[in-house]
């Protein structure tokens, strides 16, 4: 468990978490596609228990999510961080890079080797991610280099290397 100003602090998500989580990437974003990746990664062999974070104020109430879930890269796994969601009334407080910091700890703890991600260089660079294609991995998606990062674990040996292939659930949202 970590925690902040002992205010708010993050746990691994818990099955009774499922509703909660999908109301706070509803509120979060613009529509609906994050919460339903989320419904549709926890129904795939992809999930991951123990990877997927939330963070909780004092109440007891799901105020932030980080996901890892397997990812395929050249003929090795790694992992993909997606979605990240705070509730909008907690944005820019330090929830997002507590749950993201628990979550990488947490896949750090269980051996893995490789996260990737797939966003703003300028928020995920505060985690240790940089372009992926310095890692000698290349994502699927038609972005700027800098966007598609990578974050090398304790355990990153030099691999996987190769191209990046997110699960199906991605394609269907």
């Amino acid at each position: 468990m970590f925690e902040r100003d002992g205010v708010v602090r993050a746990r691994p998500e818990e099955a009774e978490d499922a509703p909660a989580v999908r109301r706070l990437h509803m509120a979060a974003f613009p529509g609906p596609g994050e919460a339903d990746l989320v419904d549709l990664l926890r129904k795939d062999p992809v999930w991951l228990p123990g990877l997927s974070w939330v963070a909780v104020d004092h109440r007891g109430l799901v105020i932030g999510h980080a996901l890892l879930t397997r990812l395929a890269v050249g003929g090795g796994d790694a992992l993909a961080l997606a979605p990240v969601a705070v509730a909008p009334e907690w944005q820019r407080t330090g929830v997002g890079t507590l749950v993201v910091r628990a979550a990488l700890q947490a896949a750090e703890g269980a051996g893995e080797r490789l996260v990737v991600v797939l966003g703003d260089p300028r928020y995920y660079r505060r985690f240790g991610f940089t372009p992926a294609s310095g890692h000698g991995v290349t994502g699927p998606y038609d972005v700027p280099d800098a966007v598609f990062q990578a974050l090398p674990l304790a355990a990153y040996d030099g691999a996987p290397r190769g191209a990046a292939v997110y699960p199906p659930p991605f394609d269907a949202v």
